[in-house]
This record gives structure tokens, sequence and C-alpha cells, in this order.
């Protein structure tokens, strides 16, 4: 209701009562990302695939155009014309919140897309709800976003860390290691994804006493390593994200973690794995995405569109923000440009589409989307077009569904997935 009148006030005050049509006005979306704080790489994979998935999904060729300005500018949803609003908040919860407020009351945004970090996307989901607008969440990852922290504006079309582990299960041992000990980094995406972590026992894995936690901002990670070292186990699995990965595992290498016992880590972006230890080629672990795995012609166009605007491949989330872009275009064409959550969600529950990693469909319970992944070995950290792997899985959506961990009083909601998923998998 507070977005209505918000809107209606907007309206009226911009356009003067009957002076525009609503076919005539932006449809206005609210990217919030990472330009400046410690997820930066990722904020940046976010713009750059979402940008780009409102073309593709809209037919709009960017190589076509003066510049992306202009080939955005060419984008119509439903005969409306769309206006992308980022704002960075450096993933600081507050700022983000601030700018979500401030986006929704003062912009007249109709749609919120964000963010890299998962404390800022918690946050957001309950401005989303109380100002009556959808939020995707992209490509923060805690499966607490749609799970205890759930409403029903909220929205994933990336994976969340369940999906991460269950597609690692099958070659946990393979490393030669089942005690296992995890080092996370102290906020809801570390521990969240921690506690996911668990899936594991079902592959044999043993997990040694509780996670050890150091806080996002740690730059000597030494006291948390000597923890890990003396914990008895003999792999240690770091949860980590953003540019401090680099200097954690630069440290895990100096201390000599990696002579005394396993180390086993997701894949990450392209930068990342480049400053890799070179001792880590070889290793085998799960990747959320890279651009040289799907065949098919979605990410064929992804790739080389990427390569044309950004010179650049896309890299690890880039996908993720492409298919959350082509959802809300193909569901704000089926409402006639109708961006209120009540003519909007029940045509993303429950919405499956083909995206650059294949088919995504939107689980109805918990609105997370059910993704391949793919498990890969590491051959190199030197290829120029960043080609560092060897494919050896591709892991159907519906061989990784990640447990429907709702809140009690939205329980009842998880009934919903069983005509969904025998429809969709049969």
């Amino acid at each position: 209701m507070l977005r209505k009148v918000i809107l209606a006030l907007l309206i009226a005050t911009t356009f003067g009562f009957g002076a525009a049509s609503a076919q005539d006005d932006p449809i206005k979306i609210g990217l919030l990302t990472d330009q400046s704080g410690a997820l930066t790489i990722y904020g940046i994979e976010q713009e750059n695939g979402f940008t780009l998935g409102l073309l593709y999904a809209t037919g709009i060729d960017p190589t076509e155009y003066p510049s992306l300005r202009d080939a955005l500018a060419a984008v119509r949803i439903a005969g409306r014309p769309v206006e992308l609003l980022v704002r960075d908040n450096g993933s600081v919860p507050d700022t983000a919140a601030s700018q979500a407020r401030e986006l929704i009351e003062q912009e007249g945004v109709e749609i919120l897309v964000g963010a890299p970090s998962s404390g800022v996307m918690t946050g957001i989901q309950q401005i989303a709800l109380d100002y009556d607008v959808l939020v995707f969440a992209t490509p923060a990852a805690s499966p607490a976003i749609t799970g205890a922290n759930f409403n029903v504006n909220t929205f994933r079309i990336c994976r969340n860390t369940f999906q991460d582990f269950l597609a690692y299960a099958p070659y946990a041992q393979s490393v030669g290691a089942t005690n296992f000990v995890i080092l996370a980094v102290d906020n809801d995406f570390g521990r969240a994804s921690a506690a996911a972590a668990g899936v594991l026992a079902g592959a044999g894995i043993t997990f040694l006493g509780d996670p050890i936690y150091a806080p996002l901002e740690t730059t000597d990670f030494t006291p948390y390593i000597q923890r890990v070292l003396s914990s008895g186990a003999d792999a240690v699995l770091p949860i980590w994200a953003g540019d401090g990965s680099v200097t954690l595992f630069q440290q895990l290498d100096e201390l000599g973690v990696g002579d005394q016992m396993t180390i086993v880590a997701a894949f990450n972006s392209n930068d990342i794995v480049a400053l890799s230890d070179p001792s880590t080629i070889g290793n085998v672990s799960w990747i959320v995405y890279h651009y040289s795995f799907p065949q098919n012609p979605i990410n064929d166009w992804l790739v080389e569109k990427h390569r044309a605007i950004y010179n650049d491949v896309p890299d690890l989330f880039t996908e993720c923000a492409f298919a959350t872009a082509q959802a809300i275009v193909r569901a704000l064409e089926e409402t006639d440009g109708d961006t209120l959550p009540e003519a909007l969600i029940p045509v993303l529950e429950g919405m499956v589409f083909e995206g650059p990693k294949g088919t995504y469909a939107i689980r109805p319970s918990d609105h997370q989307a059910l993704v391949p992944m793919y498990v890969a070995q590491l051959t190199n950290l030197d290829d120029p077009d960043q080609n560092f792997y060897i494919l050896l899985a591709e892991v159907s959506a519906f061989e990784i569904i990640p447990p429907c961990l709702l809140p009690a009083n939205l329980q009842e909601r998880c009934a919903l997935d069983a005509d969904f998923l025998a429809s969709v998998n049969p």
C-alpha cells in the first residue's frame, strides 16, 4: 500500500494528473551493487550481467548502437521504456537500506535488484516488503535469504550455497580426507553457508568442532589459521568471498597449511583464481559458472556481447545477474508492464525458462531458483582467455535441490513444490 501511495504522488507531482499515460512512464529498476567495497569484483559482474540480460531479453543487440547507453535507451518492456538506476553501497547494509528507501520514495523505483552482499540483502528484504516492491537477490548466496529471512516479495534466480555443496558432495571424498574444519567469514553469508556445508555429512564427511569465524575486514589470518592447524582435521573448507579471498589463500600458503592438510574451496572469479598459488593446480571443486562450460545459444550470445562491450569474458556471477534480468523481463511482459507484486508473484512462482546455464526453474515455495552447477578441475593459472579448467561434470538443477527452510509460520508453503517438481522434472 505504501508503494502505491508513493507512486501516485510521484506521478501527480512530476507529470500532473492525466499528463502522461502509464505506457509512457519508464519502468524503474534499482540496482544495488558494490563498486567500492570488499565485493567490488562481484558488483562489476552483477552490473554487467544484468545490463546484458536486459538487452538480450528485449531483443536489443548492443553492438548495433553507438554506445551501451544508447542501447539501454532503446529497451522496451511491454511497450514501456526502462530506466536502470545504479547505487553503490560498498557492501554496507545501512548504506544500502538508505539507498533502497531513496530509490523507492524519491525516484519511483518499482523493482529492486541486489546485491553481492548477503548482509545487505537481508536488510533490503524487509524494506521491499514494507514498500510493496519485489526484490531479486543477485548474487548474494546465503541460504537465509530464501530461508529464515524469506518474505513473499523476495526472489532469487541465482543459486544458494546449499546447491554448491550438493554439487560437490559426490566428489568430497576424492580429496583423500574426511575430517573437515570450516574457516568462514563472520557474517550472514559465512554462517548460513557453514550450516549448509552440513549436507556433506551425507557424503561421509565429518566436521571437527564448530566453524572458525573471522571478520570480513581481517587482513592477518594467522590466529584463525593456527586454530585450523590445531583442529585435528585433515582438510579445511574456507568459506570466503571477494578480494579478501586472495589474502586468505596467500596466508594459508605462507603458513604451510597445504603441506599439513587438504584445502577444499570453491573456484572463484577469474581474476582471483589467477592469483592463486600454483600448488592449487590439479584441485577439483565446484564452481557457479565459467563462460566456457555451457554450450547453448544464450551463453554464446552472452560471451560474444560481453567481449565486444567490456573487452573481457563473463565471470562468476555475470550469468545469474543476466538470468535475473531475463526473469524480470519475461514476468513484466506477461503482466503487460504491471510491476505490482500482486501481479508479478503469480507469474514468477513456478516460472521455467532457458538462460546461460540451461534450464532455470523458480520454486513456488521460497522463490529459490533451481539451476545447474559445475564441478571442474583447475589446470592452469595463466591462460590468456582465462580458460583455467577442464569440466568434470555439469550437475542438473534437479539433482541438487536445496531444502525448503522457510520459517515456522511459512512452512506450509514448502508443500507447494511437490506438483511443481513433478511437472518440470517428471
